[in-house]
């Protein structure tokens, strides 16, 4: 019999300080109590939930965070590889229908910020009591259909595919977007100058069709004052995503740099008085991290929002000496033009109920991440 106690929680501020300390997870800026906060009071749609275990000493040795959305099926659809005419049928059968589905992870971020398990511990068999501790709220919750965990790199698949005992089907995602900044890069002319010619001529002409739109790293104030319009831009960039779970309210970002001041960054790209994108990033220890973006797509043609905002990116990686920057997904083959490497992540998903669960599984081998051509810019 376990002797890992399970603890379960509907608000992060009712977890105990001491837990967090006794987790030791709070120098990953993404494991910290006030960076859950910060979506939680901006996203009141959004059901936040959250496990820690305890082990026999009762100290806490692991956690997890969940939110519990709605999305439609047509945005699950469009991402099945399967036949247009069954698909159309599919989405007119369903029609205004969404599904109810628990994400373990952080529903706005890619990456592994949704289980945590302290140091030197079990590790086998503390992600097994979690996965146990998921179940337990998978039957809790009302009308639920699916829970979802995410995103795991390559190295976390020896543990994280103990799922499929539990039912789980594995499915690759679109992969992180990873550049190494390397030492000697002290400017962004030096990255340019490891540059193949025609990538550095790209980035230069990226720079120079923006180079009349002016660039504010804004305040918390301002960060509010621009919030409808941030919003909209936002909005605009995730109705061409392939897929996106839900949408983020901006007052998080509010949130985050109330907290976080010069470690989050939030930049404004002006034409003349009017916001036409932005890019939004958190520096987390050896690493930037490339949070959303916004851009007016009718002008970016003839401004280069978006390879300016990749070009910054770059900019914001060096000047802050970081060794790495996640540009995060989508658009894989015009951030491996910057040099970045695909960075493989796994998810897994399974039905609430048993019999669902293995109807649905062919349909989820469907799933199929696009392929990209992978560009090597650096000379050799």
């Amino acid at each position: 019999m376990s002797t890992v106690k399970h603890l379960f929680y509907d608000s992060v501020n009712d977890i105990p300080q001491e837990y967090w300390q006794q987790l030791g997870c709070c120098d990953n800026t993404y494991y910290t109590p006030e960076f859950f906060n910060a979506y939680e009071t901006a996203n009141a749609t959004i059901v936040f939930q959250y496990i820690v275990l305890l082990n026999e000493e009762r100290k806490a040795v692991a956690f997890a965070a969940t939110q519990t959305v709605h999305i439609a099926i047509e945005t699950i659809t469009q991402n099945i590889k399967i036949a247009e005419w069954l698909k159309k049928r599919i989405n007119k059968l369903f029609c205004h229908s969404s599904l109810k589905i628990m994400f373990c992870g952080n529903v706005f971020l890619s990456g592994e910020y949704g289980t945590f398990i302290k140091k030197d511990s079990l590790t086998q068999e503390l992600f097994h009591e979690l996965v146990f501790a998921l179940q337990t709220l998978m039957q809790r919750i009302h009308k639920l259909h699916a829970v979802f965990i995410k995103d795991f790199k390559d190295s976390s698949l020896v543990i994280t595919n103990q799922l499929k005992e539990y039912g789980y089907s594995p499915m690759k995602v679109e992969p992180n977007m990873i550049l190494k900044i390397l030492p000697e890069w002290k400017s962004f002319d030096n990255y340019k100058d490891a540059l193949k010619s025609k990538y550095r001529v790209k980035a230069n002409r990226a720079d120079s069709k923006s180079e009349t739109l002016k660039t504010i790293e804004f305040t918390a104030e301002e960060i509010e004052s621009y919030k409808s319009e941030l919003q909209s831009l936002y909005e605009n960039t995730i109705a061409n995503a392939n897929f996106n779970a839900q949408v983020l309210n901006l007052n998080t970002y509010i949130n985050l740099k109330k907290i976080y001041g010069d470690q989050f960054i939030v930049k404004g790209y002006f034409l003349d008085d009017t916001l036409v994108g932005f890019l939004s990033a958190m520096k987390n220890g050896e690493n930037l991290d490339a949070h959303f973006i916004g851009l007016n797509y009718s002008l970016n043609k003839d401004y280069a929002i978006y390879p300016r905002i990749l070009n910054d990116y770059v900019r914001l990686g060096i000047l802050h000496q970081k060794k790495q920057i996640n540009l995060g997904r989508t658009a894989s083959e015009i951030k491996s033009t910057l040099g970045a490497k695909p960075q493989d992540l796994t998810c897994y998903i399974r039905h609430k109920r048993p019999l669902l669960n293995s109807l649905i599984k062919p349909f989820i081998k469907n799933i199929k991440i696009k392929d990209f051509k992978e560009h090597l810019p650096f000379k050799e």
